[in-house]
């Protein structure tokens, strides 16, 4: 069964209790049910019962863990605008295919305006950032107009359930 399967197999219209689960998953993945269930005045069983609900929704459609970069020795984060060369339909996948398979970059969008897809890259130091630079990033196919923007800080937003 795939997510569209999912959806309309079991929709849900998250009430405030469901809401405030996901606003406490959202801060913290690795939260159990029993310690949702205590911040929030409910079971162990109910806390779990309304989890599995909302993921076979679809609404919470997985639980991921955040890396330091900087502490992994990944201590520039470089992102970039890539206008590709040529466009159509084989263009895209051959580039994505391509780009999806440089371990340093952690996520590719495929996106409307001035760029066709925006890169985040995480690299050592600039040096490191100039040898993926030349080596993997250039040489990709169908690769036109590339613009880098260097991150210099960031700041997290909570998201939109506040």
């Amino acid at each position: 069964m795939d997510h569209q399967e999912q959806r309309g197999a079991a929709a849900v219209t998250p009430d405030e209790t469901d809401l405030a689960i996901l606003r406490l998953l959202s801060r913290d993945a690795g939260m159990g049910a029993a310690e949702i269930g205590r911040a929030l005045d409910m079971t162990q069983p109910a806390t779990w019962r309304r989890i599995k609900r909302l993921q076979d929704a679809g609404i919470i459609a997985g639980r991921r863990i955040e890396l330091d970069n900087a502490a992994l020795g990944f201590g520039v984060t470089v992102f970039l605008g890539i206008r590709l060369a040529t466009k159509g339909r084989t263009s895209l996948e051959e580039f994505e295919r391509a780009v999806t398979a440089i371990p340093e970059v952690q996520l590719v969008q495929h996106v409307l305006g001035q760029f066709d897809y925006r890169l985040r890259i995480v690299a050592r130091d600039i040096a490191d950032f100039e040898r993926i630079l030349r080596r993997r990033i250039m040489t990709l196919p169908g690769l036109g107009q590339v613009e880098a923007n260097v991150m210099l800080s960031e700041e997290r937003r909570p998201g939109p359930l506040g």
